[in-house]
């Protein structure tokens, strides 16, 4: 006999600092309607220099194990494209600072933004083969493109923590999914740049092809439709990239989309992307929050479509159902304090961080207090990096 499996708990988790792209704007010469029309961005968020991808994900991850416990989490997935290690996981140091069991797989994974993705699957196929383990997913990424340059407003920072388990009481994962690979250079970030390279304009089609494929795949394998499936979620690179796609969806299933219809469709998903820019690996589950924490009607018993993208590319179409009660389980109220707290950066705080490069010569440095979440990154010593709780 099958067993739900999915999501129990989720928990986004953002940069305490932002720039609002109008001052980005200014600064650059452009028209601000650019950004928050053109690509549908109105702020992006800043890491400051104690804060990286391991105490974002295990920021995201703590109010789940707070509220939750740590019994039986027995794998812990993380995923990203921002490595801090070419052999120790990034899940291992958030393994420490959470406190988790020894009894527990680790592992990092990496596919561009589709990594979350991979994450979450594998996960649930864990989970389906033994009902009694819990698993954490953890979903973390910076996303920094050169100063100045077309992919500059498109930057952010985030992470989503996921706890997997059969029965779960807020999405369940249903198996049926549409898969597409394709070996393409449209955005890549060879190991000895900080920043990375992106063909835009082409990036923007093979996302386009690869929802296609996937879809179409989908739709063969689940029997089901585009009046299947009541609300829907994207990878977010921004969030105008998502209504395009939708806007292909309904056009390659026969339906005259109306504005009305893909701001009630897309719409509720797209309010945290907006405020925060890219998380990469994060972004379609920072999506998914968004819509659960801020849609108004009743979910319960409705069908989500969720459409990853990794370039390079990898990309998955998959679907859920909402379970009943899941409001429940949400921390709404910790996404909305989190995001209405944050610290307003002038255009030269921005610039000064961006270009504080990060120690590479082995010596003891230790780095500024900033306003982070529970952990931050307090310096490096001898090629180690050193992570401390925050009182």
């Amino acid at each position: 006999m099958s067993v739900n499996v999915g999501i129990d708990a989720i928990r986004f988790y953002t940069s305490n600092y932002f720039i609002d792209l109008r001052t980005l704007a200014a600064v650059r010469g452009v028209d601000p309607d650019k950004y928050m029309l053109g690509i549908g961005q109105d702020k992006m968020a800043i890491p400051p220099p104690d804060e990286d991808i391991v105490t974002m994900g295990a920021s995201a991850a703590k109010s789940i194990i707070d509220r939750d416990g740590k019994d039986r989490i027995e794998l812990l997935l993380f995923a990203t494209e921002s490595g801090i290690d070419q052999s120790k996981a990034g899940g291992v140091f958030a393994h420490g600072m959470l406190g988790l069991p020894a009894r527990c797989r680790t592992v990092e994974l990496k596919e561009a933004c589709y990594g979350g993705t991979a994450a979450l699957q594998l996960a649930c196929a864990a989970v389906a083969r033994n009902p009694s383990i819990r698993a954490l997913v953890i979903a973390t990424d910076v996303a920094r493109y050169e100063l100045a340059s077309p992919g500059e407003p498109t930057q952010g920072c985030g992470a989503v923590a996921m706890l997997v388990t059969a029965n779960p009481r807020v999405l369940a994962i249903e198996p049926e999914h549409g898969l597409f690979t394709s070996d393409v250079m449209d955005f890549w970030r060879p190991n000895y740049r900080d920043q990375a390279l992106v063909d835009g304009k082409y990036s923007t089609r093979v996302y386009l092809q690869a929802l296609q494929e996937c879809w179409k795949q989908y739709r063969e394998q689940s029997g089901r439709g585009y009046g299947d499936i009541h609300r829907f979620c994207y990878h977010l690179p921004f969030t105008r990239m998502a209504e395009k796609a939708h806007e292909r969806l309904a056009k390659d299933s026969g339906i005259d989309l109306t504005d009305e219809q893909l701001d009630q469709q897309v719409g509720p998903s797209l309010a945290y992307n907006r405020i925060t820019g890219n998380s990469y690996a994060a972004s379609l589950y920072v999506g998914l929050a968004c819509l659960l924490d801020t849609e108004s009607e009743d979910l319960a018993g409705k069908r989500i479509g969720l459409f990853s993208y990794g370039s390079g590319c990898v990309g998955e179409y998959f679907s859920g159902l909402v379970q009943p009660g899941y409001r429940e389980r949400l921390f709404t109220h910790e996404h909305r304090a989190m995001l209405e707290n944050r610290t307003e950066l002038s255009y030269r705080q921005y610039e000064d961080i961006y270009n504080l490069p990060f120690p590479t010569d082995g010596g003891t440095h230790t780095f500024s207090r900033y306003r982070t979440g529970p952990y931050r990154l307090a310096g490096v010593k001898e090629h180690k990096r050193l992570y401390e709780t925050v009182s």
